[in-house]
C-alpha cells in the first residue's frame, strides 16, 4: 500500500485529503462535534473551488477524513494513549504536515472527550479497499494480516487473502 504507483486521480485525492486535514487544523478553535462538521463542510467547499473534483470525489474525501477522525476520537475516548498508538506507527514516519494536523485534532478530541462519547459509540469506522486513509497499521478483518500505510494512501486489497475490509491495528 504505497503511493509509488498511484494514478493521477489517487494523487489528487491524497493531496485533497491532506489539505482537508490542514484546514481542520486551522479551524481547531471550537471544541464541538457540530463545529467539526462545519469545518469539514468548509474544507469540502474549499476543495471544490481549488481542485476539479467530482461531487462523488468530494463526498468520498469528506467521508474518509470524517471516518479517520471518528476512529481516532473513539480510540482516545476509550483511554488510548496517543495518536501514535492509534496509528500504530512512529509519528516520525509521518510527514510533518499530516502529523501536525492529526495532533491538532487529537488535542481537540481529548478536551471534548465526554461530549462526543455517545456519538463515538454509535459511529463505526470500517476501512475498505479503494478508500484513502491516514497512515498507520491496518489489519485485514478476514485473515488478520497486518499492513502499514506509510503515507496518506489508497487502500489496496489484502495482500495475503485478497479481502477488501480492514480495521485499524492499534496497540
Amino acid at each position: 500500500m504505497s503511493d509509488r504507483n498511484e494514478s493521477p486521480q489517487e494523487h489528487r485525492l491524497r493531496e485533497g485529503y491532506e489539505r482537508m486535514l490542514a484546514r481542520l487544523q486551522e479551524g481547531a478553535d471550537e471544541l464541538s462535534w457540530e463545529a467539526l462538521q462545519q469545518d469539514l463542510d468548509d474544507a469540502v467547499e474549499f476543495e471544490a473551488e481549488l481542485e476539479e473534483f467530482t461531487k462523488d470525489e468530494l463526498a468520498l474525501l469528506r467521508a474518509w477524513v470524517e471516518r479517520d477522525l471518528k476512529d481516532m476520537r473513539r480510540y482516545l475516548s476509550a483511554g488510548g494513549n496517543s495518536v501514535a498508538n492509534w496509528l500504530g506507527i512512529d509519528l516520525a514516519v509521518l510527514s510533518r504536515k499530516v502529523s501536525e494536523a492529526l495532533l491538532s485534532v487529537a488535542d481537540r478530541s481529548v478536551v471534548d472527550r465526554e461530549r462526543l462519547e455517545d456519538d463515538l459509540e454509535a459511529a463505526q469506522a470500517d476501512y475498505c479497499e479503494g478508500e484513502i486513509a491516514a497512515p498507520g497499521r491496518m489489519a485485514c478483518v478476514h485473515c488478520d494480516a497486518r499492513v502499514t500505510l506509510e503515507t496518506v494512501t489508497r487502500i489496496e486489497p489484502c495482500h495475503q487473502c485478497g479481502h477488501r475490509y480492514f480495521a485499524r491495528a492499534s496497540d
